[in-house]
């Protein structure tokens, strides 16, 4: 199994020196996020994922989640160590000081969330689903329901689900079948199932809070008519105590590709009690509270698997040999050279790395704009920063994801035969990794958002924003001889994302199925240039501090080598999007339905 070591220089990088953090806290008001405390915690966070949460990972896929009449039990050292991180306050970290929380910014515990997934992803989702059912509650319940859920979930001695997805409807939420019904106390009764309910039943908290959409009789059809609910396991008093049994009921687990240590629910519903969130046919509204956060958190799963892998299939590399480098001889004194020195595998691991470094800064970038979102006075900035991480969240958790996958198979072939076996713990990485493709809404799904709905929808508002700031900064790098190699290619990439959409918009005017068609290439075209831009931001604080000092000399100038190897063994990738985008949906639809045999 690698040995996981988070990247403490890395993060330590993005946040401060390319993004600036202890500026960004200092002005939204978050005076305790201090360069010495963000440090401390970044410190202790990385010495707790290593050590607690990654031993037990490969246990975990060991093990899986055992079911017995209605009870899940984690594997071995789960329970122990989701209490070890309960007792360090991690839970705590970035929620509101009234409900109990440290009120530190979200952007933080984002940095702690990509180590813990990358050391343990099954883990890392109990706590992870507990944050986005905090978000919703804190901004939609009431007062009332402040009181009873958000001080103990915040203590994370309760957590949190959503439950969206039945086994008839799938992403289409409007067809759900699941009903609630009014009480004579003002509290509903819930009836139904929902499936693939991540964490929906374990033995690490005291009790289970769910968040679950909902049909009111007599409510429209559709999705206008989604109301939301917050369902306990246990029945919870008005002061937040546990009380007796809710009719609430794990009916099994599925059995998985990956992520066996995290239990995956068919939760049953039968009359359930349950509390209005938010207005009456709302709920899908209120829902996108906790999508959005879980989609963040998703994508940062796609950072921390890519860095996961790149870990054990560097330290492999080093240590393997095999053959003689085309070159010339590489190590004398060995058989032969490590593995390393070879073209391919170079390419393989430098693929994963750049993605890795490339997307930690577009997940730091996305969580400052969170911040800006919960602290920031200024209705206008606000509004700017949560225009751009509408646009860019698709693209973040679609692109990242997706490139994850190829990383984790990457990492199983620097291993060759060695990665196809379990012991070496490279398998279980592509395997708990391509869930992340596929929750919170598949790629497709975040396509046809980006394009649909960001892009068209917008009027191409949303996309003006972001790219407004990639050509600012182009302008002010146009002079700079050094950055010449990093800013042309932008600059010609941004120009074709505008009229690729122009292009787009027209030809969905005849046939609105060329959004469909066109929406998957879109977004990873997007994800490139967006990449990209990051790329050339971090380089340009490379060249910086290179000009400065000697200081951490190989650090920087890894970061400009593995920039100018992402822009031109990477980048080019989204030519090919681009042709296919071109050449339009027809080919596509021609061949009809019964044709597609075998």
């Amino acid at each position: 199994m690698p040995e996981y070591n988070a990247p403490v220089r890395d993060m330590k990088f993005v946040m401060q020196e390319l993004l600036n953090c202890e500026q960004h806290y200092q002005q939204l008001g978050y005076e305790d996020a201090s360069i010495d405390m963000v440090d401390a915690i970044v410190a202790e966070a990385a010495k707790f994922t290593e050590q607690v949460i990654a031993p037990i990972n490969q246990i975990g896929d060991e093990q899986g989640c055992t079911f017995t009449d209605g009870e899940v039990t984690t594997p071995d050292g789960f329970k122990e160590a989701y209490q070890q991180y309960v007792e360090g306050g991690w839970p705590t970290l970035s929620q509101a000081e009234k409900f109990g929380g440290q009120g530190l910014p979200h952007s933080l515990n984002t940095a702690i969330g990509e180590f813990t997934s990358a050391a343990n992803h099954s883990f890392s989702m109990y706590p992870g689903l507990s944050h986005g059912a905090l978000a919703t509650v804190e901004a939609h319940g009431s007062e009332e329901q402040h009181r009873m859920f958000m001080p103990k979930l915040v203590e994370g001695t309760w957590t949190g689900t959503m439950c969206l997805t039945e086994p008839h409807c799938g992403t289409d939420l409007g067809m759900l079948r699941t009903k609630a019904e009014i009480n004579d106390d003002g509290s509903y009764a819930i009836t139904g199932t929902k499936i693939f309910i991540s964490a929906g039943e374990h033995d690490m908290s005291d009790n289970i809070v769910h968040i679950v959409i909902a049909r009111i009789p007599g409510s429209p059809e559709g999705s206008k008519g989604i109301s939301l609910f917050i369902v306990p396991k246990f029945n919870v008093t008005a002061d937040g105590e546990l009380a007796d049994r809710n009719n609430v009921s794990c009916g099994s687990i599925e059995h998985k590709m990956g992520i066996n240590a995290n239990a995956t629910c068919v939760i049953n519903f039968d009359g359930a009690k349950g509390y209005l969130i938010g207005e009456v046919n709302r709920g899908l509204h209120c829902m996108f509270t906790f999508m959005n956060a879980a989609r963040l958190g998703v994508a940062n799963e796609g950072v921390a698997a890519c860095d996961a892998s790149f870990q054990g299939a560097l330290a492999y590399a080093k240590d393997r040999l095999q053959m003689r480098s085309m070159s010339g001889i590489k190590n004398p004194d060995g058989a032969a050279d490590p593995i390393i020195v070879h073209p391919d595998v170079r390419r393989m691991l430098l693929t994963q790395k750049s993605i890795a470094e490339g997307g930690r800064a577009l997940i730091a970038y996305l969580a400052q704009l969170v911040d800006i979102g919960h602290a920031e006075q200024d209705a206008e900035k606000k509004a700017i920063a949560e225009s751009k991480l509408a646009l860019l969240t698709p693209i973040a958790k679609a692109f990242l994801t997706e490139s994850a996958v190829e990383c984790t198979s990457h990492g199983i072939q620097v291993f060759g035969g060695h990665g196809f076996i379990k012991e070496w713990g490279m398998e279980q990485l592509l395997r708990d990794t391509k869930i992340s493709c596929l929750y919170e809404g598949t790629t497709g799904i975040q396509a046809l958002d980006l394009l649909g709905r960001k892009v068209i929808g917008s009027k191409g508002e949303l996309l003006k924003a972001f790219a407004g700031d990639v050509a600012a900064f182009c302008m002010e790098n146009a002079q700079d001889e050094n950055m010449a190699e990093f800013i042309k290619p932008i600059m010609s990439y941004a120009d074709e994302w505008q009229t690729m959409t122009q292009n787009v918009v027209k030809k969905a005017m005849k046939n609105p199925d060329e959004i469909g068609g066109a929406s998957v290439d879109y977004l990873m075209y997007s994800g490139y240039i967006t990449l990209a831009y990051f790329w050339a931001k971090m380089v340009k604080v490379a060249q910086q501090k290179l000009s400065e000092s000697d200081d951490d000399k190989a650090f920087y100038q890894a970061k400009i080598e593995t920039a100018r190897f992402y822009f031109q063994r990477i980048l080019p990738r989204a030519k090919g999007h681009e042709a296919c985008i071109a050449s339009g949906v027809d080919s596509m639809m021609t061949l009809d339905a019964e044709h597609f045999s075998f």
